[in-house]
């Protein structure tokens, strides 16, 4: 039996909604949306991926050790040319040897990983994870949302993959982003991406059996064309309405059949049907069982608790209005120097002494404690800790490395935080905290992956802090 084990989701908590973007540009294209989830200044659609996949994988009777292939499914990766599963695996602690694959090009590839994931033994991590971005005033980016879902697929209990089917067909012009653009475009010819949609849908739809399923997962690129695909299918709008989600979140391109799987499992579906489908290709799924979903830290696939923006804000988030690094640069740090350093980045990994116990982070030189010196065993610290110092660096007082950072989110706060140890003791360590809210001393954070600064065009990844409340 191959079955969907668990459900990780993550939506970020920044939202602009359909008036804000027809206040600024006369109309909304977002047919059925009225919101979209907009990823902050320092998420991209790897650290996206890395939210959901730590919230699978915590919720999971599974241990990092049994996951042995990694698949990851985007259309919009951080670089257009350097797989993203190396980096997610190193930030998520998964062993090296684990087989990797990255699916990109199609929106429908969050349900072929999906597929790939249930046709081989083992134990599998898929992770779809998106943010479509078009010309501004086009429907592609009104519509595009951000997020991201990861599945454990294994052969434990949970929603058995029964059946799937596929639907392969030239339709040029629909959907397509030319090579070296990063922006995503299509002809608008409204009949025509219709007849594509829906002869695809109801093809793979009709070959897994739809009839009396509790909820049908489509791909959903607005609010409104998954609806059109009823007729095809022959199920009522309603058994559409219980897998999707995208009229608060929009469109998640790779991601959007996934949301509405974890949809679907929330509202206690037993038999759901997903499909993918992008450019005339079509990808379905049966699914029968539940699923458990799990999102942290809040008990909601969409964060109940979500910052509006403005229309400025959001071209200001999403570095439209922004300089970057100004002339001259930051610190400069080597990759060679980073890479040797990204254990403690990407997993907190500290050292504690041999001989006295007290932990150190970074694991190197003397003791603090008893002075001896490089004798550390190394352990990978919780994530928790307390705010001991913060201080908010406001406009003009970022490092350059950071100005653009800065620059689109804000001021943001600087703090020594004293991360707690696996059995008791702390150490405490310079960070970032995320959030709009004051940083006061005593606060409890937790650790989370974000985008830190990047240099010489290589992204450089690491841990920030969020408060325990936050999204």
């Amino acid at each position: 039996m191959t079955a969907i084990e668990q459900l990780g989701t993550y939506v970020p908590r920044y939202a602009l909604s359909a008036e804000t973007v027809e206040e600024a540009w006369g109309q909304f294209h977002g047919a059925g949306i009225e919101q979209t989830a907009v990823p902050g200044g320092d998420e991209d659609t790897l650290t996206m991926a890395y939210e959901a996949a730590a919230n699978a994988l915590a919720a999971s009777d599974r241990n990092t050790a049994e996951i042995d292939r990694l698949i990851v499914a985007t259309t919009t990766p951080p670089l257009e040319e350097e797989a993203m599963g190396s980096r997610l695996r190193s930030t998520l602690g998964l062993d090296e040897s684990i087989r990797s694959r990255q699916l990109t090009g199609s929106t429908r590839a969050g349900a072929e990983a999906l597929l790939t994931a249930a046709e081989a033994p083992g134990t599998a991590l898929v992770v779809a994870s998106d943010s479509p971005r078009g010309a501004p005033d086009s429907e592609i980016e009104q519509a595009g949302g951000a997020g991201a879902v990861a599945a454990v697929v294994g052969d434990d209990d949970g929603g058995e993959i029964t059946d799937h089917a596929a639907h392969v067909e030239a339709v040029p012009g629909t959907r397509f982003r030319p090579a070296g653009d990063g922006e995503t475009d299509g002809l608008g010819i409204a009949t025509y991406d219709r007849a594509a949609y829906t002869s695809a849908v109801g093809a793979v739809g009709t070959e897994v059996g739809v009839e009396g399923v509790d909820a049908v997962a489509l791909q959903a690129p607005n609010g409104k064309l998954p609806y059109r695909a009823a007729g095809a299918l022959n199920v009522e709008t309603e058994t559409i309405a219980a897998g999707t989600n995208v009229s608060q979140i929009g469109d998640t391109g790779a991601a959007s059949t996934l949301f509405g799987l974890a949809t679907a499992a929330r509202s206690e579906a037993e038999e759901t049907v997903i499909i993918g489908y992008g450019s005339g290709d079509a990808t379905a799924l049966a699914v029968d069982g539940s699923v458990p979903v799990a999102t942290d830290p809040h008990d909601e696939i969409v964060p109940t608790e979500r910052k509006s923006l403005s229309y400025g804000e959001y071209l200001r988030i999403r570095g439209e209005i922004t300089t970057g690094e100004p002339e001259g640069g930051g610190a400069y740090v080597s990759v060679p120097s980073w890479k040797r350093t990204m254990p403690q980045r990407h997993r907190l990994v500290a050292g504690e002494c041999t001989d006295c116990g007290t932990l150190a982070f970074p694991p190197e030189g003397a003791c603090t404690e008893c002075g001896t010196f490089e004798s550390y065993e190394q352990i990978v610290l919780p994530g928790t800790g307390t705010v001991e110092a913060a201080t908010e660096i406001g406009a003009g007082g970022a490092p350059p490395e950071f100005v653009e950072q800065q620059a689109k989110a804000g001021a943001y706060t600087s703090a020594v935080v004293a991360l707690d140890g696996p059995d008791g003791g702390s150490v405490s360590i310079p960070a970032q905290v995320l959030g709009d809210e004051e940083t006061t001393v005593g606060d409890r954070v937790t650790a989370t992956i974000r985008r830190v600064y990047t240099q010489e065009d290589v992204i450089r990844y690491g841990f920030k802090m969020r408060p325990l409340s936050e999204p």
